[in-house]
């Protein structure tokens, strides 16, 4: 329909509002629920329901280690590291598609214009009998708009959404990931220079030892066997500490990936001095476990999934749409004036799929399921955590106590070795009371070393577990 009336889109805009305020087909959402004790069985203090908050960025936990060195590296993840560029660029994937989402809520309008010049033949149908040439301009506007009634698109704004909000979590999750990997790696590598050092300290003993029996062998004093028994006992310690290297370029390597730099011009300084382990507070579940991002991250799922149930069960009603155009026409040069203007209300469409084959109901009925997959993943994922605090809380306490109870026994082992030589050297024994004491000090040094690591690691899984300590 053409008219001397401008382009009535104000028109259009309010007769389709009214419309907007269309229903829902989605179920209403609740967050799936979840058994669990009211305290934690290590630490038995009260908590409340959690509601997972893990955009709260935690602190720099691996400050309280008063490590300089681990400080700077943690800080060159956020700029180098592939891994977080990757989980970023998959955030950024999931907004532009709640984005594009949430444009199909509005009208999509669109310009055109158009300059020719025709001929109209002489024969032509309905013809006047003359030949006319003549010039024809025309500028317009067009506007379609689906009416979304039955919320079949607020519902998938809502699903993008939710994916996005979980692809937030994703990726602080991967942020805390890389942060914890770091850490464990670059303590284990400091475990392996500590042992470095007791082992040169032993090789430097044992030295000493084997010279005191070759001299004492020279002098008749003492048997060859004493002489082969330091020998041996010497080249076991020299080979223990030739097998650290490539172990520790392990661990070196692996730190150089975490912070995205080339582990051929990567090194860090051996340190042999240990960091005691962290104390972080355990707060409560509600406290602590709201902000792990894994538990964000699957319960954003299960509200995006029951979204979809709302997108698949539109699909049993029409798709209402509306449009309109408008703009000149002209054959002259007055483009612009009123008698050039046309304007055009519609169509109004209405589709509905009659007969489908079940495939309506089948994509509801897979909808319904992805729902009820996401529900128990999201069970899945706060009863792993609860079990996750468990573990980490109860090794920690165990491990406090063994190295307790190991450092005695690496003292009292220090002193048999030492009284053994003593022994040795006055003759009151053979060197194979030595070679036991020596091997048995060995050992325990050792074993305090390893559990000395472990608390470490051991503090950096539980700040993993328990998503990081609040900002004060």
């Amino acid at each position: 329909m053409r008219s001397s009336k401008p382009a009535l889109a104000a028109a259009l805009l309010a007769t389709s509002g009214s419309l907007l305020a269309g229903c829902s087909l989605a179920p209403d959402y609740h967050r799936p629920q979840v058994a669990a004790t009211s305290t934690y069985k290590e630490v038995p203090t009260g908590w409340s329901v959690a509601a997972p908050a893990a955009d709260a960025p935690p602190a720099a936990w691996w400050q309280a280690v008063g490590d300089p060195v681990l400080t700077d590296l943690e800080g060159r993840i956020e700029k180098g590291s592939p891994s977080l560029a990757a989980a970023v660029a998959r955030y950024d994937e999931a907004v532009g598609s709640l984005h594009a989402a949430n444009a199909d809520l509005y009208p999509t309008i669109g310009v055109s214009g158009d300059a020719e010049r025709e001929r109209y033949a002489r024969n032509r149908p309905l013809s006047s009998g003359k030949t006319v040439t003549q010039n024809a301009y025309e500028v317009g506007a067009s506007l379609n708009w689906e009416i979304d009634l039955f919320g079949r698109i607020r519902n998938q704004v809502k699903a993008s959404k939710g994916e996005a909000q979980a692809s937030a979590a994703d990726l602080a999750g991967v942020r805390l990931g890389l942060q914890t990997s770091l850490a464990t790696a670059y303590f284990q590598m400091r475990g392996l220079d500590a042992r470095e050092g007791l082992l040169r300290q032993t090789v430097e003993a044992y030295q000493r030892a084997y010279e005191l029996t070759d001299v004492r062998h020279s002098g008749g004093i003492a048997s060859g066997l004493d002489t082969s028994r330091a020998r041996a006992q010497l080249a076991s310690a020299k080979a223990e500490l030739a097998s650290l290297p490539s172990q520790r370029a392990a661990y070196e390597t692996a730190i150089a990936v975490l912070v995205g730099e080339s582990p051929s011009s990567f090194s860090l300084a051996p340190d042999t001095r240990q960091s005691a382990p962290p104390a972080f507070p355990t707060g409560t579940p509600s406290t602590l476990l709201q902000r792990r991002p894994d538990i964000d991250a699957a319960e954003r799922r299960v509200y995006a999934a029951n979204a979809r149930i709302g997108v698949a069960r539109a699909a049993f009603f029409p798709a209402i749409s509306l449009g309109g155009a408008g703009g000149f026409e002209t054959t002259g040069p007055n483009l612009f004036g009123t008698a050039s203007s046309f304007w055009a209300l519609g169509p109004a469409a209405a589709a509905l799929t009659i007969f489908d084959g079940g495939k309506r109901a089948a994509q509801v009925r897979v909808a319904r399921a992805e729902f009820n997959e996401a529900s128990a993943t999201y069970k899945q994922t706060v009863l792993t955590a609860f079990k996750e605090v468990e573990d980490d809380l109860a090794t920690g306490r165990d491990l406090v106590t063994q190295e307790r109870n190991q450092r005695d026994a690496a003292q009292a082992s220090e002193t048999t070795r030492d009284l053994a030589l003593t022994r040795y050297r006055d003759g009151a024994s053979d060197y194979l009371e030595v070679v036991t004491a020596q091997t048995a000090a060995l050992d325990a040094e050792r074993a305090l070393l390893d559990l000395h690591t472990r608390q470490l690691t051991t503090s950096v899984d539980t700040v993993r577990a328990l998503v990081g300590i609040a900002q004060p």
